[in-house]
């Protein structure tokens, strides 16, 4: 049965272990179950969310406009666009803070998980021009999937954080190659970093804050197709092959400002054609 057209039902979630490995478990199986449970939170939760939120907004309107772009990659999604088609992005949680500022106000959907981090940062991706489809694969996944799929439809791009909403870091969750199959869209993977910043080393996505003026790059990997009538085994496939694009532009983004000139050049042809 298509996963976006089954019924969901209610079930706890459970706080995924952070992954201590960079390249460690194997991908998920796209035949991960998606319920609809929603948490419910205390006062004291609820009245920090606008707090935290304003705070994050104003972090990234302070530095989002300060750093210096260059991306490789990007004539993938401009191609999609020209052919009359939307992109699914897809992207690691280390990348969220310099992703949001990358990809503002083009009023692309994102997968937002309903926990107490989805709430805030639900206000604070909004107010940059994004939309939201409420779930995760640990909440509400499967009605996500489907509010996507309309989203899609209707002319917006989309985007997952792909391994979160907690982890395990670098390891791909199934729902943009289910999506893909849904609707004939492409998968668009990417990574944004900047060469000065911050990692939170203890959290589990190693998130970067970067550092005000720094240079920074967007690496964009080519689209990867899925088709509606693919079987289990080439939907796997899909799925191994999305995250292999994962790393790629992920080593590609964080090798980047550490390479010769030569080699960025290199990459600049194979990226830009």
């Amino acid at each position: 049965m298509d996963p976006l057209t089954a019924s969901g039902t209610h079930a706890a979630e459970a706080d995924q272990p952070a992954s201590t490995e960079t390249h460690a478990a194997a991908p998920q199986s796209p035949s991960l179950h998606y319920d609809l449970s929603y948490p419910q939170l205390s006062r004291w939760r609820q009245m920090q969310i606008p707090v935290i939120a304003a705070g994050v907004h104003a972090a990234i309107r302070a530095i989002g406009p300060t750093l210096r772009f260059e991306s490789l990659g990007m004539r993938h999604v401009d191609e999609a666009h020209r052919n009359g088609r939307r992109v699914i992005l897809a992207f690691w949680h280390r990348s969220i803070f310099t992703a949001t500022w990358f990809w503002r106000f083009r009023k692309i959907v994102v997968m937002n998980t309903t926990n107490f981090d989805g709430q805030w940062t639900r206000r604070v991706i909004e107010r940059l021009g994004y939309q939201t489809a409420q779930g995760s694969s640990s909440r509400g996944g499967l009605k996500g999937l489907i509010t996507m799929a309309q989203r899609l439809e209707e002319g917006h791009d989309v985007a997952f954080t792909i391994d979160g909403p907690r982890g395990p870091r670098y390891v791909a969750k199934p729902g943009p190659v289910m999506l893909a199959r849904r609707t004939s869209m492409p998968v668009c993977v990417f990574h944004t970093i900047a060469e000065h910043g911050a990692t939170f080393e203890k959290s589990w996505d190693r998130l970067q804050l970067p550092q005000p003026f720094s240079r920074a790059v967007a690496v964009i990997h080519p689209c990867i197709e899925v088709t509606p009538d693919c079987s289990k085994e080439q939907l796997e496939a899909k799925h191994a092959e999305m995250q292999q694009a994962l790393e790629r532009v992920r080593d590609v983004a964080e090798g980047w400002f550490q390479m010769a000139p030569g080699e960025r050049e290199a990459l600049r042809r194979e990226f830009n054609g």
